[in-house]
């Protein structure tokens, strides 16, 4: 099972509250791995990142849609060395691709924490 689907079922696992959809797009590159529906009505996108040093690598695609779409967006990297996860807001690609996993931008550093505040957006 590759990295990033391991991530997704550990998400999925808890974050029962939210209503999960895997997007296999491979028309539109780019979209984002999920899309993401909490009890607050509440839609989002999370595109899914296993890194094992501190660069996330994203695609151009990928770069584009979080640029163009900066709101309700979000970036889930986790570095499986270190256990940790972060989450960070869709505005923060550049900084990603520039600055890694080490980017201070995210939202919260631990998948538990991360899964509350999706639960929970508004």
């Amino acid at each position: 099972m590759k990295p990033e689907t391991k991530l997704w079922h550990e998400l999925k696992r808890i974050t029962p509250e939210i209503s999960w959809t895997r997007i296999e797009n491979s028309s539109l590159f780019g979209t984002p791995d999920l899309l993401g529906y909490n009890v607050n009505r509440h839609f989002f996108t999370v595109e899914l990142k296993v890194t094992s040093g501190n660069k996330i690598r994203f695609s151009p695609h990928q770069i584009a849609f979080h640029v163009k779409h900066p709101h309700n967006t979000f970036i889930l990297a986790k570095k499986p060395s270190q256990g940790s996860c972060k989450l960070f807001p869709g505005t923060c690609i550049l900084a990603l691709v520039k600055d890694g996993f080490k980017s201070l931008d995210a939202c919260c550093l631990s998948l538990d924490a991360c899964s509350l505040y999706l639960q929970n957006l508004k």
